[in-house]
């Protein structure tokens, strides 16, 4: 572990007062999002201008606003926060028995998940059990990995994003002393290690295996600008999931592609000097007329690069902290914070849903806004 000096305490303090100032503004402006939106069936999922994209209950999107929700009880301890956070996951727990794709554990991690680590409880044990049931239907001993989507012309794909489900896996082991949950997120875990990166340590987003012998068919990028390209908010993910992964397990297989995946994403030549990525690591060459950035993607990493730095040793842990920060510092500037009740309400502006598709292109968008608010408060915490 990564030991402090008086100057890094120093830091660190001066970090968790940034944090604790971007925290009670988001808690204002928050405040007007829950005015706003006050039906938890019908989530705003992400706001072009005033133009907002509402979703149901059974978008993949569902649980991050609940989420935000949470963060905000967390800071504030305002029960105002923790009502308005129940009142919206509640209308998430049908979504515990889905089995039609991967992302049940986005719905119920960051909503039940979070309930239960801020306040215990059955009921949220009993979701996160019900929900982690759900997940482990989708693997295949065949793969030894989690199916991702039932839909498009892939015969078993499983997506890099697929690793921040694992969590949910991880949580439902321990709570209902259930070791089959770990164990199949340590066997997709490890697929997912074995298959989905190049030697520079990027990521695929879309590996598809044959579903009787396990082999891999093909490798794409379906949400980037090529096959071949490095997608942001995927490596992102896979930075976030392989950190969270050491965590969980503390094999060191996981720690070391982290610090890999990191290296990567902080170090590449076509990251901008603000810490706020293009939506694709290859945008300058192969789309230099399309210079969007990603807020998203830079407030997954942030999160995880923060938690990275508690595992990592120096100087490695030092210069991940100090790459968040000046992302988050970034994130909280007039160049993406959304100026008070402009887009919806939502926190940050200029994330990349889908660029290929045309769909939530340079938007504002609610996961963008949760993965800031973890993020600051894990600055808040750990800068102390």
């Amino acid at each position: 572990m990564p030991t402090s000096t008086p100057s890094v305490d120093g830091e660190r303090a001066l970090a968790a007062a940034f944090a604790v100032r971007e925290l009670d503004r988001a808690a204002e402006d928050y405040d007007r999002f829950r005015a706003a939106y006050t039906d938890p069936r019908r989530i705003p999922r992400s706001a072009a201008g005033p133009a907002i994209r509402i979703v149901s209950t059974e978008d993949w999107t569902s649980g991050f606003v609940a989420g935000s929700f949470w963060c905000l009880f967390e800071h504030t301890r305002d029960e105002s926060w923790r009502a308005t956070a129940e009142r919206f996951t509640r209308a998430l727990e049908p979504q515990c028995r889905r089995t039609r794709d991967h992302d049940i554990g986005f719905i119920v991690n960051c909503t039940f998940g979070r309930a239960q680590r801020l306040l215990g409880g059955d009921a949220n044990r009993a979701a996160l059990l019900l929900a982690a049931e759900s997940l482990a239907s989708r693997f295949s001993s065949h793969v030894g990995a989690i199916r991702s989507w039932d839909f498009g012309p892939w015969r078993y794909p499983v997506i890099i994003d697929n690793l921040m489900n694992l969590e949910l896996l991880f949580r439902a082991a321990e709570l209902g002393q259930t070791p089959r949950f770990a164990e199949l997120a340590l066997s997709h875990a490890r697929t997912t290690l074995a298959n989905h990166f190049r030697p520079d340590s990027s990521s695929y987003h879309v590996v598809d295996y044959d579903p009787e012998t396990g082999e891999v068919i093909e490798k794409q990028t379906h949400q980037g600008l090529s096959d071949e390209s490095a997608w942001a908010r995927g490596q992102a993910w896979a930075l976030y999931g392989c950190t969270m992964l050491y965590r969980e397990t503390l094999e060191v297989d996981f720690l070391r592609q982290a610090q890999r995946i990191a290296a990567f994403y902080t170090e590449h030549p076509n990251m901008p000097s603000d810490g706020v990525p293009y939506f694709d690591f290859d945008a300058p060459q192969l789309a230099p007329a399309v210079e969007l950035r990603d807020a998203s993607a830079g407030a997954i990493a942030a999160s995880a690069l923060l938690e990275l730095a508690e595992h990592a040793p120096a100087p490695e842990s030092a210069r991940y902290r100090e790459f968040a920060l000046r992302s988050l510092r970034s994130l909280a500037s007039a160049e993406y914070r959304a100026a008070p009740g402009s887009h919806g309400h939502f926190l940050l502006m200029h994330s990349v849903g889908n660029q290929p598709g045309n769909d939530e292109v340079d938007v504002a968008i609610n996961y963008a806004d949760y993965y800031f608010l973890e993020a600051l408060l894990r600055c808040k915490s750990r800068a102390r």
